[in-house]
């Protein structure tokens, strides 16, 4: 009985390093490809801040959305909302500061009272972005505006 333990004994103390150097190998592997597709995900996705909700001073238009960033820039993404009455809309401006000094604008109408709109600018590179939204006519904006809300801001 003594030799056959004698014998048994190295062949699985063989068998268990084996083992131990095959799971101490292969852990570090899974390990590394767990990160690396980790890495992988966080370059491919988007950096989002949210904004709003802004509303016009009559509180019968408002908007809130979010800003994304993506190889091109940054895209501000938001919704409009109308609770207004007949012949009337609710208006939102968005102002950007470019990162070349320039301001530019974008304005957007919804006039449904049932539906908001969604609208998409495409900002590119920005150090700033602003938002206001007013109450007007199917045409122009006659009045009623909150005052510029902070949107986006580089640095935060």
């Amino acid at each position: 009985m003594r030799s056959a333990a004698r014998l048994l004994l190295p062949l699985a103390a063989a068998g268990l390093s084996a083992a131990l150097a095959t799971g101490l190998v292969a852990a570090p592997a899974a390990a590394s490809a767990a990160s690396a597709s980790t890495a992988a995900s966080a370059v491919s996705a988007a950096e989002t801040w949210k904004w709003g909700p802004t509303a016009s001073s009559d509180t019968k238009g408002w908007a809130n959305g979010h800003v994304r960033s993506s190889s091109s820039g940054l895209r501000i993404v938001g919704d409009l909302y109308d609770a207004g009455g007949a012949r009337t809309c609710s208006w939102v401006k968005v102002k950007w500061l470019t990162d070349r000094g320039k301001y530019r604008t974008a304005t957007y109408r919804n006039c449904s009272q049932s539906t908001p709109r969604t609208f998409t600018v495409k900002a590119g590179y920005m150090l700033l972005a602003k938002a206001m939204v007013c109450r007007g006519s199917a045409t122009r904006i006659t009045g009623k505006c909150s005052r510029w809300e902070q949107v986006w801001t580089q640095g935060g």
